[in-house]
């Protein structure tokens, strides 16, 4: 392992532990106030997600989904929870990968960079965001992450490439849009599906787009997690959940699975995050009509 990558893994390690001790500090002041015991389920979902995050389905989606459909916390306090919960278990996704996937490191370290830059400013901006604002952005988020899904299962995107990396414009560009999808993390908008198939469309290998994706999660996720601790925007005891119930579930994919069929599964995440998607809008609706 080149001394890169060595430095790169140690930087997340860092991070991550650096997110651990700014969450528990922040929380520390709150304990009387917030009930911070995880429901089961939360562990459910939290091992079950992130399971299949690791295989390349995405977590943020069926996430979303659950919170929605079971009415587990207010729809201003989703994209907080998701950002918040879920950034551990990615950052030990992104350790794996990229301490056992071959990659171009300047194309690694500079898309990781962009996501992590795009969500410190996009953070700042959902925070402040009314509720039926974030309604509105989530419903249409997860209709853009359900075509997504759509377009990688039926193969709408070009053949597999194999590129290790990106140069000159091609990683400029590629650049810039990671930027977007660092901000647009924040707002509850999985950044796998689309990360995979720009690198895709660019001549990448899938399988060097899995550090990539992963890497940049890894490191934005925490980074925007602890201004949404900060902030008190997200559901304590959900996010707590899918951090414990998630790390395991990312071990046993990695470690133990490796690889499975997920066509089924991938349709099955469109339904329900469709349906997901149109009741998120359904309640901003019904906001708008309520303050008329």
């Amino acid at each position: 392992m080149n001394i890169g990558k060595v430095g790169l893994l140690s930087a997340l390690a860092l991070v991550a532990l650096a997110y651990v001790v700014r969450w528990w500090w922040l929380e520390r002041s709150r304990a009387a106030a917030r009930r911070a015991t995880p429901h089961l389920a939360d562990f459910a979902v939290g091992f079950v997600t992130n399971f299949f995050d690791t295989l390349g389905i995405g977590s943020f989606a069926p996430t979303t989904a659950y919170f929605k459909l079971r009415a587990r916390m207010p729809d201003e306090e989703i994209p907080g929870t998701l950002n918040t919960g879920q950034a551990l278990p990615t950052v030990a996704q992104a350790l794996i990968f990229i301490a056992t996937v071959s990659v171009d490191l300047l194309t690694l370290a500079s898309m990781i960079l962009a996501a992590v830059v795009g969500a410190w400013l996009g953070v700042g901006l959902v925070s402040r965001l009314s509720r039926r604002a974030i309604q509105l952005g989530m419903g249409a988020a997860l209709l853009c992450a359900a075509l997504l899904y759509l377009a990688k299962i039926a193969h709408w995107t070009p053949g597999i490439g194999d590129a290790l990396g990106l140069h000159g414009s091609r990683l400029l560009f590629a650049v810039a849009v990671n930027v977007v999808l660092g901000a647009l993390m924040m707002l509850g908008v999985g950044l796998y599906a689309p990360c995979l198939i720009l690198l895709s469309l660019l001549g990448m290998s899938p399988l060097a787009a899995f550090p990539i994706m992963m890497g940049s999660c890894g490191l934005l996720m925490p980074v925007g997690g602890a201004r949404f601790v900060r902030s008190g925007r997200y559901n304590l005891s959900a996010a707590l959940g899918l951090t414990l119930g998630g790390l395991p579930g990312v071990l046993i994919a990695a470690f133990l699975v490796k690889s499975m069929p997920l066509v089924w599964l991938s349709w099955l995440v469109i339904i329900v995050v469709v349906y997901a998607a149109l009741q998120m809008l359904k309640s901003a609706r019904e906001d708008m009509v309520e303050h008329r």
